[in-house]
């Protein structure tokens, strides 16, 4: 599963393979089966409650899945050795304490992964917001709060990163950054999996695309090929996700 690149560090695959969860009587994913792979950005669309988020909290070991698995180099998450530097991820916001500020934030999560405080000005550096890094986390915009939440995931180096939703709410220069930096992880040798609905912008960012409805995989392959004979990704998107129900 492994593949070194040419500067020796290591890529990771994430694999989905017939993820299925069950809540009561409730179904929320089934048979969900994807890759996203080294150097390429995954975008992973659906409406609202088609199981997008699930999807990802069962990847980083935040809820068990009923059958099948989602996995990080082979792994699961709970079994990885050092998961911050094989994976980072921005779920929610930044992450942060309020009341803290980015830097003592940040010097935090370097602690626990054995970082050294010159790793946490890198970072700051890295996203933007080094002159803001002794602020407390409630100053700051929300636009800030994502470059924070991307430096925090990007401490420990990882091969990976899964972001949901990385640029809701953020104004257009916001979402021009948050999308060239996403290419140039990528670029970089890294694995880069961002669920999102914003379709136009993810159009601008991936290159390979998933889309989900109602808990199944319903598309899944290359932007182009998902766009395929429609005009955009958009029409795409909506005409595969209005079908009704096939339960």
């Amino acid at each position: 599963m492994n593949v070194v690149d040419r500067a020796g560090a290591i890529d990771i695959m994430l694999t989905f393979e017939q993820l299925t969860k069950t809540r009561g009587d409730h179904q929320i994913l089934t048979d969900i089966t994807f890759e996203a792979r080294p150097g390429r950005v995954t975008g992973f669309l659906g409406p609202n409650g088609a199981g997008k988020s699930s999807t990802l909290r069962i990847l980083l070991g935040l809820d068990r899945p009923t059958s099948g698995s989602a996995l990080v180099d082979g792994k699961r998450f709970a079994t990885l050795r050092e998961p911050l530097r094989s994976i980072g991820a921005v779920l929610d916001g930044s992450g942060a304490h309020r009341s803290r500020t980015g830097r003592a934030h940040l010097r935090w999560v370097a602690r626990s992964a054995g970082l050294s405080n010159d790793r946490v000005e890198e970072m700051l550096e890295l996203v933007g917001i080094a002159e803001a890094g002794n602020k407390r986390v409630s100053t700051y915009s929300l636009g800030m709060g994502r470059r924070l939440g991307l430096a925090a995931a990007l401490l420990a180096d990882p091969a990976a990163l899964v972001l949901d939703e990385p640029v809701n709410g953020l104004d257009p220069e916001g979402i021009r950054w948050i999308r060239q930096f996403l290419r140039d992880q990528a670029e970089a040798g890294r694995t880069v999996l961002l669920s999102s609905h914003l379709l136009g912008e993810l159009a601008e960012t991936v290159d390979d695309v998933v889309i989900i409805r109602e808990g199944r995989i319903v598309a899944n392959g290359t932007l182009d090929e998902v766009t395929g004979t429609h005009r955009n990704l958009e029409d795409a998107f909506f005409s595969l996700t209005a079908e009704k129900s096939t339960r």
